[in-house]
């Protein structure tokens, strides 16, 4: 099992308090800074002048039963506040409250490292490491956000002007600042989400999966980021969405974020067809390789869809279209397309069924597509032949079946002008909507 990036800082934290570097023992002479002019000389290690507190530091690292280590830095620490060793012995005070799980008490030394020393790496990564999990795991997420947030900046900042420790290998300092920058990137961008910053959400956590390609705890919020950004960057989005769920296999949430990945990809795709090629290309690389890009599917316009509706319709097929067909074409198609409707239904008794707007003895307004039903606008203006008797006339709402003949329109906002209007069945009370097939007399 992959070890956590956490578990890393802290082998390195461990690592540097096991060299039990000591501090010059003030019975023995020191080398003296180089005349001006001379070859740079290797840097002075720390020095105790005071016998008493060396015999006390050494006596307290040199412990091989963590409890006594930690009964013994502490005792130091109290004694010797301004310590020349005093960073050197929280780390080790660090490490010794780690290997007896005493997370409180590891936090504490870690927090009074950060004091001592701003820029201290294991420190400040392990503090916004457990700030960010404290957000997820609900604790406080207010309060541990604040912290994971002002940690992983300081964190930041820290990483160019960080010293590597003493005994650590140029490598080792390397991969201790790689792991770091990922805790620190992570939970920068994971703060960033949380406060809608996508921008800056997608910059720290798409660092953070450059060094640390597998890690899904930074990789699944790169998805959200991307995909829930104003505006959304869709095909970055839907790569990670993948990826994440690539990252996911086996575990009992794969499924879930499948199956989130694949409806924003028909989303925006329009259809599934291709997601299958999105998880294979996320399952091989890391990053969205060179040319990875999506389709956006892009809904025809009105007069687009009014063009395909006529386009291959015959003068019998126009007659047998719906009214709200119609509608469509002669309120948004070309002059073309709605000229071609227009010749076959000017003029010609037709018969229909609609919903009554208002209604008087002469003129009759209904609406007859279901937009016009729902909104309750007439989208006809029927004049009728002679007055309807009073006992006949139409209620406002009622089913309404009338014949008549189209006179004009006005495309925009659509409303057709019929005469020769008849009243065919009278009208009843209007019960759920339904949308009818107009038919020719």
């Amino acid at each position: 099992m992959k070890m956590s990036l956490m578990a890393v800082v802290l082998a390195f934290a461990g690592f540097a308090s096991g060299q039990q570097t000591f501090p010059a023992n003030p019975a023995t002479p020191q080398p003296q800074s180089a005349a001006p002019g001379a070859a740079a000389q290797p840097q002075q290690k720390k020095e105790i002048k005071d016998p008493a507190e060396y015999n006390a530091y050494v006596g307290a690292i040199q412990q091989a039963d963590d409890t006594a280590k930690i009964s013994g830095l502490e005792a130091f620490l109290k004694q010797y506040p301004n310590s020349v060793m005093k960073e050197d012995a929280l780390e080790a005070l660090l490490a010794a409250y780690q290997k007896t799980n005493n997370q409180p008490q590891m936090l504490d030394a870690a927090q009074r490292i950060v004091q001592a020393d701003p820029n201290n790496l294991q420190a400040l990564a392990l503090l916004t490491y457990t700030a960010r999990a404290n957000v997820e795991g609900g604790k406080d997420p207010q309060k541990n956000l604040a912290d994971a947030t002002q940690y992983a900046t300081r964190g930041l900042q820290a990483l160019p002007v960080a010293t590597k420790p003493e005994g650590m290998t140029d490598a080792d300092f390397g991969k201790l600042k790689n792991q770091a920058a990922v805790i620190f990137n992570g939970a920068a961008g994971f703060a960033a989400l949380q406060s809608k910053d996508y921008a800056h959400a997608e910059q720290y956590l798409r660092a953070a999966i450059q060094t640390e390609p597998n890690d899904l705890r930074n990789v699944y919020p790169l998805a959200l980021a991307y995909l829930t950004g104003t505006p959304p960057d869709n095909v970055n989005g839907l790569f990670f969405i993948a990826r994440a769920a690539t990252l996911m296999a086996g575990a009992p949430n794969e499924p879930q974020i499948e199956a989130y990945g694949k409806s924003q990809y028909s989303k925006y795709h329009g259809s599934d067809q291709g997601w299958t090629d999105v998880l294979a290309a996320a399952k091989t690389s890391p990053l969205p390789p060179a040319g990875f890009t999506v389709t956006q599917y892009v809904p025809p316009t009105p007069a687009q869809q009014a063009h395909d509706l006529v386009k291959d319709k015959t003068p019998d097929d126009i007659k047998k279209m719906s009214f709200a067909d119609w509608e469509l074409v002669l309120s948004a198609g070309s002059p073309e397309d709605g000229e071609k409707v227009w010749s076959v239904i000017k003029g010609v008794a037709l018969q229909m069924e609609a919903t009554v707007i208002q209604a008087t003895p002469t003129e009759v307004q209904v609406a007859a597509s279901q937009d016009d039903i729902d909104q309750k606008r007439a989208d006809i203006v029927v004049t009728m032949t002679g007055p309807i008797p009073e006992r006949s006339i139409p209620k406002d709402g009622a089913s309404f079946d009338f014949g008549g003949t189209p006179l004009s329109y006005v495309p925009s906002p659509f409303v057709m002008t019929m005469e020769k209007g008849v009243l065919l069945r009278a009208a009843t009370p209007k019960k759920a909507p339904v949308h009818h097939k107009t038919t020719t007399q």
